[in-house]
């Protein structure tokens, strides 16, 4: 296990992807922030406490449950509905970004993308990642990356944060490992 980001380095990472939201949509006025359960949606928070502390004003932020939208749900256990947040600004005609931990293969974001046009029609999809680490089996890039992590088809990619795990922290492991 080797650690790829520390907490220090989380803060500046998203700091950075907050300036760059301001900067691509000429400010706050017109976006929202929608963060993928579990940890996109405590990355959402953090980056919509940031982008309020540079431009003085709250950014619409909610969560986006996409688990009925996987293309996995066949394969893996069951798992509970998590729960799809919407702010009362709505989603339509808004840039929305959407805000994840990992950007792997692209499912989760092709599932999002779907659960998204079910809510409403935004005027644009931007897509933020803490981690983008390769792999991707569908064309689904990042339009705001914290880190660029290439990793082999046996490692893992593990966002920790503080308000789940105690810790902020990104950590590679080996397959077997814990």
């Amino acid at each position: 296990m080797s650690v790829a980001l520390t907490g220090p380095e989380i803060s500046r990472a998203l700091t950075r992807i907050s300036h760059e939201i301001l900067e691509k949509n000429s400010g706050s006025a017109n976006i929202t922030l929608l963060g993928i359960p579990t940890r996109g949606a405590h990355l959402a928070s953090r980056i919509s406490i940031i982008i309020d502390s540079i431009e003085g004003s709250r950014v619409p932020t909610g969560t986006l449950d996409i688990t009925l939208h996987r293309d996995d749900l066949r394969m893996r256990a069951p798992r509970a509905l998590m729960q799809t947040v919407i702010p009362s600004e709505g989603i339509d005609g808004r840039d929305v970004i959407l805000i994840d931990d990992v950007l792997y293969s692209g499912r989760t974001i092709r599932a999002a993308l779907d659960a998204l046009g079910e809510i409403g029609r935004p005027k644009s999809v931007q897509l933020a990642i803490l981690v983008d680490r390769g792999h991707r089996e569908l064309p689904i890039r990042a339009d705001f990356v914290g880190k660029n992590l290439p990793t082999s088809a046996n490692q893992s990619v593990k966002v920790q944060l503080s308000e789940i795990d105690g810790i902020d922290e990104v950590v590679i492991t080996e397959s077997g490992e814990k």
